[in-house]
């Protein structure tokens, strides 16, 4: 055999096996049966990536089915313990780390404070942290890498943070951050990453809401993010929502930040979020009136990304986090500037709060390494 039909054949091989490894992450349990069914595979391909992924304890064997009159099927599932990713999220004042397994499920997560800077000793500091979090893995050849989110215009290839309001810094380098880490590092924009830790089976064509401190976003096609010619696509938090309106904090007047961010919904009276929302449940007055026009402002903003992209529209962030009781006077809010769309089904809550962004960092690496087992 020639060796490119023989390196057709492996390609090919990996490929199945890709697909069948995410089918089990996505649907937990699973059957060889089902597999065969459902990704219009021969039983006999079925049988030898199964075994041979439980050979290498990729796959386990969880229990069998109740019988249907024949020999018990046998339930399988992904051994989440195989490998793990490492995630980080720095902002201006925090470090958040979280340990994915394989199963995309978080084993360990810690939120430390830890002031950026710009200086060799802070991605020392950051090195550090991680290698303090991980001291529990034993197995530290399990780690596949670390993803680090950043609030940002990332340049990967150069390894930049182009234009980082948030941090303060334009074209930082971020080569002595990845040399201080004995693993791979892959760097993402917190919002990206964000879209990342949703399940992009499922969200096909999605647009992604970053309702945190500030406004971010991301959106994806067919599956796949969409970066922009320069970075900037999914930058919402820029649109001008009321022109000549509040002052942003990037200068301009009227951006959708100023309004829709969870920044908004603080002063001087409510310093927190959390405490924002404590007397919003308690009903009090002045926090009912700030949220009525919050929730305005973000109809507004989500009324006219349906427009433009026709997508779901999936609401994250620390905001996002509370919006689940209030989904049905948004979505009142939302059809009364959109009239071409009968319901608002296409409203999707994130599966991730505060950890979306370290999530989806990490899984980079669990689904890269997915692609080429």
């Amino acid at each position: 055999m020639k060796r490119s039909d023989m390196a057709g054949q492996n390609e090919k091989k990996s490929i199945t096996k890709s697909k069948i490894v995410n089918y089990i992450i996505n649907n937990k349990i699973t059957s060889k049966a089902e597999l065969a069914q459902n990704l219009s595979l021969s039983m006999p391909t079925v049988l030898s990536n199964v075994n041979e992924l439980i050979d290498r304890n990729m796959v386990i064997e969880i229990g069998e089915y109740e019988s249907t009159g024949g020999r018990k099927a046998k339930r399988i599932g992904i051994n989440p313990a195989y490998k793990y990713a490492v995630g980080a999220v720095i902002t201006a004042n925090h470090l958040e780390i979280v340990l994915l397994n394989m199963q995309y499920e978080i084993e360990k997560t810690v939120r430390m404070r830890l002031k950026f800077s710009t200086e060799t000793s802070y991605c020392l500091k950051v090195a550090e942290m991680v290698e303090d979090f991980l001291k529990d893995v034993e197995d530290r050849e399990q780690i596949l890498g670390i993803g680090i989110s950043i609030p940002g215009i990332i340049d990967q290839e150069n390894r930049l943070v182009m234009k980082s309001h948030t941090l303060q810094v334009d074209n930082f380098s971020l080569s002595f951050l990845e040399q201080a880490f004995s693993y791979p590092v892959y760097f993402a924009n917190d919002a990206n990453a964000a879209m990342m830790a949703e399940d992009m089976h499922e969200y096909q064509d999605a647009v992604y809401l970053s309702l945190n401190n500030t406004l971010g976003g991301a959106f994806s096609i067919n599956g796949k993010l969409v970066t922009g010619q320069n970075q900037k696509a999914g930058e919402f938090g820029h649109i001008i929502l009321v022109p000549g309106g509040k002052k942003c904090y990037c200068g301009k007047l009227g951006c959708a930040d100023a309004y829709c961010a969870a920044s908004a919904l603080t002063n001087e009276t409510y310093q927190t979020l959390e405490q924002f929302m404590k007397c919003l449940e308690k009903r009090e007055a002045s926090a009912e009136e700030i949220w009525q026009e919050y929730l305005k402002n973000l109809a507004i903003l989500i009324s006219n990304l349906r427009m433009a992209y026709d997508m779901d529209i999936i609401l994250g962030g620390e905001v996002g986090g509370y919006l689940t009781e209030y989904m049905i006077p948004l979505g009142e809010k939302v059809m009364e500037y959109n009239g071409f769309d009968h319901d608002v089904r296409y409203l999707k809550m994130c599966s991730y709060k505060r950890e979306a962004s370290a999530v989806g960092a990490a899984k980079h690496f669990l689904q890269e390494f997915i692609k080429n087992i």
